[in-house]
């Protein structure tokens, strides 16, 4: 079941992430950086940060840079990690092919919730566990 928070649609999610990553490039982030990052146009880009402006997620002055708020960057992190961890369970226990497991992680990053993100890590974390006992010398 999906927690009671506010939920953004998968878009905006992927704006977000967009930014956070453009962020830690160590490049000033602009509308037509998201455009080209994403392959949609600015007019789009523009009505998405509207929106995420207005949910107090970054802040965005027309034709300036665009600075993720400190939720809006918790946020970003959260669907980074997320989309972390379902890659890592598609490749290191499901043995799903690594290009598919970039574009299945991406979707299916949208709908998880954290309770089962938590899970999904501590499987992948007793797996690997057993993993490394298995190769060590007895």
């Amino acid at each position: 079941m999906k927690e009671e928070t506010t939920r953004l649609s998968a878009s905006l999610e992927d704006y977000l992430k967009e930014i956070y990553l453009l962020n830690l490039e160590g490049q000033e982030v602009r509308v037509t950086d998201i455009a080209r990052s994403l392959g949609i146009s600015k007019p789009s880009v523009n009505r998405a940060m509207n929106t995420l402006k207005e949910l107090q997620l970054l802040e965005h002055e027309h034709y300036g840079k665009i600075i993720l708020t400190e939720s809006g960057s918790d946020m970003a992190k959260n669907i980074l990690d997320t989309n972390k961890i379902i890659y890592r369970f598609l490749t290191e226990i499901l043995d799903v092919d690594e290009q598919t497991a970039i574009a299945e992680a991406d979707l299916m990053e949208h709908d998880i919730s954290k309770g089962t993100r938590k899970k999904l890590k501590k499987f992948i974390k007793k797996s690997a566990d057993k993993k490394s006992a298995d190769k060590k010398p007895k």
